[in-house]
């Protein structure tokens, strides 16, 4: 199993990121977290590194749901969505962690649906983005 849904746009990085935002608040998703890797790799390492944010993407139903059953799904959320620019100007790589993972990775199967219908969002997220 993948662990990231891949799709590149050929959109510019400033404008995807916004549009990422609004796809994922179209799915119930909110941005939690939001790491500027650039900055970050710039002030702790000194590298130069493409555009690139890590946003933490949220679904409070869905989330409460899979810690009602099982707590340690909490070190899974939220699930990251990772956006970079493409080094050779091409456009802007966009990647959703894969939500089946609650699941595998618990091996609990009473997380399966919760896991089927996060899924089944992030993908209408990445539709929305591909339009």
């Amino acid at each position: 199993m993948d662990i990231a849904r891949t799709i590149t746009l050929s959109q510019p990085y400033a404008e995807v990121v916004p549009r990422v935002r609004e796809a994922l608040a179209g799915q119930g998703f909110g941005v939690l977290t939001e790491i500027d890797m650039t900055a970050t790799m710039k002030q702790k390492r000194g590298a130069d590194i493409e555009d690139f944010v890590i946003l933490g993407a949220c679904n409070p139903e869905l989330a409460e749901r899979a810690l009602n059953i099982d707590r340690r799904v909490g070190v899974l959320l939220p699930c990251n969505v990772a956006v970079r620019a493409i080094s050779d100007g091409r456009g802007t790589m966009v990647q959703l962690m894969n939500p089946q993972l609650l699941a595998v990775v618990t091996d609990n199967p009473d997380l399966a649906p919760i896991a089927d219908e996060a899924d089944r969002r992030m993908s209408a997220v990445l539709a929305t983005l591909q339009q």
